[in-house]
């Protein structure tokens, strides 16, 4: 049976596939996707068939950007540390809700999916088995919320997507699951800050493996990345398009 993820993500779907599909397999998803609802779709692909890449044209979803997962061995090199003076802290569930809302609307304008969270997709994250808000980092600036770093660890059993990418040994994997930095400071070092801090506290729980997701014409953050010794691991296809309700169809 082939393996299909949909996730309902704010006012859109997210579909992931691992195996390749049939007409038959992509239709059907289309379908529930429109049983749903309807609505934004992105459609993630591994080396899509010719199969696949006709479906796409099909239903009107066109090619986007590629989604870039890159890797690392925890800890950082030595070479990599956070600078002088900064600190992070755990984020406060019911307390800064508000105000990392705001500030990821702010970070993520652009991002069809990630600037677009509300209170319930963000109270639908803390209630995932995985949320651990000790890991959910948060730099301030005088008072304010200026950054944020939100680790995640997938467990030994968790290996679906890993073993795509040829990590077999299904060890566990501490992942940068989201990381934003308010848009007027940029050009302060503070991404690169958070993402070490991320990597650092992911090795401080014992994991070996580090990694993260980006949009492969991101270059800025790839640039970033690379230079923490990340490498490309394996990337996706992604096809982008809207579904219809069903009683439209």
């Amino acid at each position: 049976m082939s393996r299909i993820e949909i996730s309902r993500i704010n006012r859109g779907f997210v579909i992931r596939s691992w195996d390749h599909l049939s007409s038959g397999d992509i239709e059907g998803m289309i379908r529930e996707v429109a049983r749903a609802g309807g609505g934004s779709l992105r459609w993630f692909v591994f080396s899509p068939t010719d199969v696949e890449r006709d479906a796409a044209r099909r239903h009107g979803l066109v090619h986007d950007q590629p989604l870039m997962h890159m890797r690392c061995s925890l800890p950082l090199d030595a070479r990599h540390r956070l600078p002088s003076g900064f600190v992070t802290r755990a984020f406060r569930p019911g307390v800064d809700d508000e105000e990392w809302l705001a500030l990821n609307s702010r970070a993520f304008a652009a991002h069809p999916e990630q600037g677009d969270w509300t209170s319930a997709v963000l109270e639908q994250r803390f209630a995932e088995p995985w949320f651990d808000a000790a890991g959910f980092l948060v730099h301030d600036i005088d008072g304010r919320m200026a950054g944020f770093c939100w680790t995640k660890v997938h467990a030994e059993s968790d290996d679906t997507e890993h073993a795509n990418e040829g990590h077999g040994d299904h060890a566990a994997v501490g992942e940068i699951y989201v990381i934003g930095v308010d848009p007027s400071l940029h050009g302060r070092g503070l991404g690169r800050a958070l993402t070490i801090a991320g990597f650092e506290h992911l090795s401080s729980r014992g994991l070996h493996q580090g990694m993260l997701h980006v949009a492969g014409d991101n270059t800025t953050a790839i640039s970033l990345y690379s230079s923490l010794g990340m490498t490309v691991a394996h990337h996706e296809e992604v096809f982008v398009g809207s579904v219809p309700p069903a009683d439209l169809r």
